[in-house]
């Protein structure tokens, strides 16, 4: 097990793969490791698993350096072992008929998420999905096709400056979804979410009364399963894996494809494990 601290991790990293004197190295792969902790959480639909997946993975390289290739972008190593060891790894839940959503295969969600979350090209999503890119372009084309279709849902925000708020409703209608309500406050959410029991939540941190949409989110989930996005200026501060974190992060200031993979993603896990519970 690791200890919390990621600069420790990425010099770890540092001197089994480039030496000690590449801090440039040392430098990216400590940037990324927060960015590969929200697209694990996002991809596995949890903190718990997501931030697991992704010590795997660390703890892969730091045993088996041999395995990373120093001549490919750090980035790109971290992503394509990170698959590697979730693709085999106990974590993972087992694959059951039924469990995916719709239409819409696993590898159209990995490289949806990859190729707008993170901004991977076609051909590096490939590399790190071990698969062709004319078999990326295909998957991730199919997927925005069927997709708004499939996962309509009523979504509440919860955002207290009203440009953003009207900014996020015009993309989330533009998804097909339905804006039950915007919100402001701690109290006004919780009122909201009794009222129209949403089918998502966009949530921002910092709220108009001073108060934090954590807070609110935590007692709306009280009364209710329901997937929450959280979008935040400082998203570092939330994927530090030392604590319970949001599992679906959004960065201010977001770009409308990153809204709407995330969205997309939170529904499909959220409604498959429904869809389990209730087959079990």
């Amino acid at each position: 097990m690791f200890p919390p601290e990621e600069h420790f991790i990425a010099a770890t990293l540092c001197q089994l793969l480039k030496g000690d004197s590449n801090m440039d190295f040392h430098a990216e792969v400590a940037a990324e490791l927060p960015l590969l902790r929200r697209y694990a959480r996002t991809l596995t639909g949890t903190q718990t698993v997501g931030d697991a997946a992704v010590r795997k993975t660390l703890e892969t390289i730091i045993e088996n350096p041999g395995e990373v290739d120093a001549d490919v972008r750090p980035r790109l190593e971290l992503y394509r072992i990170f698959h590697k060891v979730w693709a085999s790894s106990s974590l993972r839940p087992m694959d059951r008929p039924g469990a995916v959503i719709g239409a819409l295969p696993r590898l159209a969600r990995k490289a949806l998420l990859l190729t707008t979350i993170e901004g991977f090209s076609a051909a590096e999503t490939a590399y790190i999905l071990g698969t062709a890119e004319a078999e990326i372009v295909e998957a991730v084309a199919g997927a925005r096709s069927s997709i708004n279709a499939m996962l309509a849902a009523d979504v509440m925000i919860i955002e207290d400056e009203p440009i953003i708020a009207l900014h996020l409703k015009k993309l989330v209608g533009g998804m097909g979804h339905f804006v039950r309500g915007i919100v402001r406050t701690h109290a006004e959410a919780v009122r909201m979410a009794k009222e129209v029991r949403p089918e998502m939540v966009l949530a921002d941190i910092s709220l108009a009364d001073g108060s934090s949409g954590v807070d609110a989110v935590k007692d709306i989930l009280e009364l209710m399963d329901v997937p929450v996005v959280f979008i935040t200026a400082f998203p570092e501060r939330l994927l530090t894996g030392q604590r319970p974190e949001p599992t679906y992060l959004i960065s201010k200031p977001f770009e409308p494809e990153v809204v709407a993979a995330t969205i997309w993603q939170a529904l499909i896990v959220h409604r498959e494990s429904a869809a389990l519970a209730h087959n079990a």
